[in-house]
Formats: C-alpha cells, sequence, structure tokens
C-alpha cells in the first residue's frame, strides 16, 4: 500500500510539473511568435499599396495576429483597426512613394459598416489622382462592393469560380416547436410591439411587425450598397438589379459582358498589366507594402501635441461585471472614468459596435458618459455595424451621433425571458419537483413551474418601467418628445439611413469624420494632426490573448444560420431568469 501511494504522488507530482514545464514552454514560444511579428516594415522607394484580404482582416481596433491561431494552423490574419486604415490610404494618398493602390477583396473579412468606411476611404484616394485596381476570382457581395470603386476591376477568365453577389438576406429561426415537443414553455414579457428579441422562442413564424422591420432593414443596407455599386459601373440600379434577380452573373463571361468587371485575365495577363501601371518591365521589380505593414509606418502618435481625442471602442455585447471580453459595465465604467480624470482629454469619440444586452450595465456606461459632459468634455458618437438597444442607450445623449448608412441601430425596446420546463421535467424525463418555499413566490424564478398572472404582472411592471426609462433618455438626448421616440421606438431597428431620417442620428460618416468632429470642437484646433489620438481599452497582448483563449470555445453552430442565434443569447444565464436585457434578437453577417 505504501508503494501504491508513493507511485500514485510521484506520478502526480509529475504530471504538475509537466503541466507547469509545457505552459511555459508554450508561453514562450507565444512570445518568440510576437517579438517575430515586431519587426519594424521596410518602405520600399516607390511602391504599390496592396490590399490582400487572405492577409488581413478589418477590426474596430488594431491588434496582434492570433497566437493560438497561428501555432494550432489556423489563420494568421492581422486584424487591422478601421481607423488606423483609413489613415494609412489617407497617408497614401499624398505619398508620392505609392504609385497606386492594388487589392484583392476576395474573402474579405470585417464588418459591413468597416467595408463602408474602408470603401470611403478608396473613394477619396481615388480622388487624389491615383488609381485604384482590383482583381476577383470568387466575388461575393461585400468583395464587389469593395471592388466596385475601383479605376479597374480585373476579373480571372478561369472558370471553376463562385459567384455569390446575388443580394443579401437575413435568415429567422423560430424554436416553439421544437420546444413544445420537449416541454420547454418560455415566457417572454416584453415592451415594443417590434422587440423581436425573444419571439424565436415562443412563436414557429414572423410576427407581421418582425417581418416589417426585417424586410425594410435589409432594404436598405442593401440600397446603399446597390445604389454605389451601380453608381461605380455606371448603371442604374434597377439594372443592376435586374442582373442579380434574373440570375445573369454566373461565369466570368457574364460579369464582363454586363460592364461589371473590364477585363477578364490569367495570372501572366494580370502581373504585365501591374508592370505597365509601374511602369517596368518585369513583375519581379513591382514593388509593394501590405496595408498593415504601412499602417505601422504612417500611424505613429503625435507625442508634441498636449491635446488629446480619447477614442473608447464599445464593442460586443454589453454585460455585468469586469470581465476583459465584452463591454463589461463596471469595467467599462472605470475606463471612462479615468478619461474623465485625465486633465490631456479635450474630446471623446465613443465608438460603438454593439447589439446591445445588461440594462444595468449599459446605465453604468451612461452615467460615465455624463460625468464627462458635465466637465464640458464634448463627447462624439460613431456607430459602426451595431449600435442597437443597449448601444444606443450608453450613446444616445452623446453631443453628436455619425453612423454609417449600413449600421443596425435604434431597437429601443426591452424584453425578460423565463423558460418553464415544467413540462419537461414531468412528461419527458418523469421528475417531480416539489418547492419548499419561505415566501408566496419565492420559487417564481426557478424554472419548474409557470408564472402565476400576478408574477407576470409584477415582471411586466419591471419592464414597462425600463422602457420608460430608455425612451426618457433619448428624448433628452435627441431633443425629441416622449412621444415621438415611442412612435419610432417599441423596439424597432433601423438602418443608418433610415435613422438619419427619423432623428436618431446627426449625420452619415466614418469614425474619420466622427474623429474629425471631436478635434474641431477642441479651443484652438484647426487640423486632427494638432492632437494626439488616444485609444480605449488597450488591445490585448499576444500573452494576454493566448490566456484568454482558454477560457473561450468555438461556435457550436459555426457556418450555419443558428449562429446569429446562439451569438445574440450566449450571454443569457438561466440563473438570471427574469433579468430585463436591451438586445436585438440576433446578429447578422453580410458577407
Amino acid at each position: 500500500m505504501k508503494d501504491f501511494v508513493k507511485m500514485t504522488l510521484a506520478t502526480i507530482a509529475g504530471l504538475f510539473i509537466f503541466g507547469i514545464a509545457a505552459f511555459f514552454l508554450m508561453t514562450a514560444m507565444i512570445i518568440g511568435i510576437a517579438a517575430s511579428g515586431e519587426k519594424q516594415p521596410v518602405m520600399p522607394r516607390e511602391a504599390v499599396l496592396q490590399i490582400n484580404f487572405a492577409e488581413m482582416s478589418l477590426s474596430e481596433q488594431t491588434q496582434e495576429a492570433d497566437p493560438v491561431s497561428m501555432l494550432t494552423g489556423g489563420s494568421a490574419t492581422t486584424p487591422l483597426g478601421i481607423y488606423s486604415a483609413i489613415t494609412a490610404i489617407n497617408a497614401a494618398a499624398e505619398d508620392p512613394a505609392v504609385k497606386f493602390i492594388y487589392m484583392k477583396p476576395d474573402n474579405v473579412s470585417g464588418g459591413i459598416a468597416q467595408i463602408e468606411e474602408l470603401r470611403t476611404a478608396l473613394k477619396n484616394f481615388r480622388n487624389s489622382g491615383k488609381a485604384v485596381i482590383s482583381y476577383i476570382e470568387n466575388p461575393t457581395n461585400t468583395g464587389y462592393y469593395l471592388a466596385s470603386v475601383s479605376d479597374k476591376i480585373y476579373m480571372t477568365r478561369y472558370e471553376g469560380g463562385m459567384s455569390m453577389l446575388n443580394g443579401i438576406s437575413s435568415q429567422m429561426i423560430f424554436l416553439k416547436d421544437i420546444l413544445d415537443r420537449l416541454g420547454i414553455n418560455v415566457q417572454l414579457i416584453r415592451h415594443g410591439k417590434y422587440k423581436s428579441a425573444g419571439e424565436m422562442f415562443v412563436r414557429n413564424s414572423s410576427s407581421p411587425e418582425n417581418m416589417e422591420q426585417n424586410k425594410a432593414m435589409v432594404d436598405a443596407v442593401w440600397k446603399s450598397m446597390a445604389d454605389e455599386i451601380a453608381q461605380s459601373r455606371n448603371l442604374t440600379p434597377e439594372a443592376f438589379n435586374a442582373l442579380l434577380d434574373n440570375l445573369e452573373l454566373n461565369f466570368p463571361a457574364d460579369f464582363l459582358e454586363k460592364g461589371l468587371v473590364d477585363e477578364l485575365v490569367s495570372r501572366e495577363e494580370l502581373q504585365q498589366n501591374l508592370c505597365d501601371l509601374f511602369v517596368v518591365e518585369k513583375f519581379e521589380d513591382v514593388k509593394a507594402i501590405q496595408l498593415p505593414d504601412y499602417a505601422k509606418l504612417k500611424n505613429t502618435p503625435k507625442l508634441k501635441a498636449d491635446k488629446k481625442v480619447a477614442v473608447i471602442y464599445a464593442e460586443g455585447d454589453i454585460v455585468d461585471g469586469d470581465a476583459k471580453e465584452e463591454i463589461a459595465g463596471d469595467r467599462f465604467a472605470k475606463i471612462i472614468a479615468d478619461v474623465r480624470k485625465d486633465s490631456t482629454v479635450k474630446a471623446v469619440v465613443l465608438r460603438v459596435n454593439s447589439p446591445g444586452g445588461s440594462v444595468l450595465g449599459s446605465e453604468k456606461i451612461k452615467a460615465e458618459i455624463d460625468l464627462i459632459r458635465k466637465r464640458g468634455i464634448p463627447v462624439i458618437a460613431s456607430y459602426s455595424d451595431y449600435a442597437a438597444s443597449g448601444g444606443y442607450w450608453i450613446s444616445a445623449n452623446c453631443d453628436h451621433i455619425i453612423s454609417n448608412a449600413t449600421t443596425l441601430t435604434g431597437s429601443i425596446g426591452v424584453f425578460s425571458m423565463i423558460p418553464d420546463i415544467s413540462g419537461t421535467l414531468k412528461d419527458k424525463l418523469h421528475v417531480n419537483v416539489t418547492p419548499v418555499n419561505s415566501n408566496r413566490h419565492a420559487d417564481m424564478l426557478n424554472m419548474t413551474r409557470p408564472l402565476t398572472a400576478a408574477e407576470i404582472d409584477y415582471m411586466q411592471a419591471s419592464v414597462e418601467r425600463i422602457y420608460t426609462q430608455f425612451t426618457e433618455l433619448v428624448s433628452e438626448g435627441r431633443d425629441m418628445t416622449v412621444e415621438a421616440v415611442d412612435n419610432i421606438a417599441q423596439g424597432r431597428v433601423w438602418a443608418g439611413s433610415d435613422a438619419l431620417e427619423i432623428g436618431l442620428v446627426d449625420e452619415i460618416g466614418t469614425i474619420e469624420d466622427a474623429i474629425r468632429y471631436a478635434a474641431f470642437c477642441i479651443d484652438g484646433v484647426e487640423s486632427v494632426n494638432d492632437v494626439q489620438i488616444a485609444e480605449y481599452p488597450k488591445p490585448l497582448s499576444p500573452i494576454e490573448m493566448f490566456l484568454e483563449s482558454f477560457g473561450g470555445g468555438n461556435s457550436v453552430f459555426a457556418g450555419t444560420p443558428f449562429e446569429s442565434v446562439e451569438n445574440a443569447f450566449k450571454d443569457w444565464n438561466a440563473s438570471e431568469s427574469g433579468k430585463v436585457y436591451a438586445r436585438i434578437p440576433y446578429e447578422i453577417s453580410i458577407r
């Protein structure tokens, strides 16, 4: 027995030591990868600025490539912050060393609003007198939307690629039938006839109001994209949409015949065209620098500037607590408080990319934004893909709101969900539950019985009170009557282009426009170059990303229509049944 105990303890000790050694070895590898990626890029005397989405992706903030993904053979694309991308392209327009931009937009990765902002920067680059050249093999909605800004669009002459340029679609999932079979009854308590978050659990088809808002939203986003594409290719929007409706874009020859590309080329012909533009004979002499590398060279802090514009990136679901993931209410409140206490910060840009979430977390963040404004510091909101529900809550009182045309915003409404699994327990699992309560309603949120009429009224009162609070804060921030807010609220989601017309935002523009607006709000500032841009929160280091990866997991439904549902409710916790949320029902991915 003694030997057995000794061997067991020795084995445990050995495994423990091995685990520690493996951890430090892995950490050393991560540090090595990070160090190897910190080499300063070199700018040729003359170069093509290359935007290749096989090697980069658009994000809200510039980050290091994910080290875990690099170690496991996954994608090693560099996440390039949209503002860094825009400022780099602006610098390239004035840089005599950059001759033109060459872009490969296949497999473009980034949110639709980020892509819209990149396209605007490319359009401005063209207006400087320099060319943008694109080459496509497998056109997608967002890929071609980007490519359409170009002076020349080349497409492979080889067939076998796949055209996914066919318009955009949003899918609604309804789970009531399967929940009924499982004996689960979801009790949805909400305010707002358009507040469809949770509707998927209580219906087997869309409500008329939900269908109305989804159709209007999809049409508005697509109109923004299609109008830009049509204008760039000298087509009417009607003619362009007819090509898609009649499935006339299948093979490369179709794109050429219909005027969507300028030339079909082989690899050698493409290289020769690039040589001609670069004015060299051999393709080896065409020098290129990738956009992320060029951004590193050009986006240097203006340390001499004594006035700061703080850019606070609020990206993800709004959750309670102080976790590093998502927009954690306590953590973000502290970040904003630190910004408020920095005497060198003279203006703030709140960059919102959030579908909403916790009402409590939203209110904590809004309270800190209000304190900044009380100090006389202007706060400008900049909207990315989403600024909906809680995302709108935290920004509605900002001094000025700038949205992208494709942003999904509004969704001024709240809801609560309390599942009742008593049918599952009794009829499916044959389990009987007998509560022992100190008070009459002690078990109302235990999910083991349906709510009584009095309990539903109790929950509804909470939802109504918070909805009133929401409409009142929007009324104050947007200088509208509560009645006017209620007319455009009711949980309805709006595209940014429509939100401008109804007064939820002040103008359509990019994060660059928001930062410029904020800078000009500062006394004595005549140019954005006169201020230092300070970003919050700081992006995770490779080591922090490595450590965070242990607590995360991949989507179970990745690549399926259920992925958007999973993303929307991944932070919903059964132990917090009855909590009131301000969130849109799902997340939309446009490719």
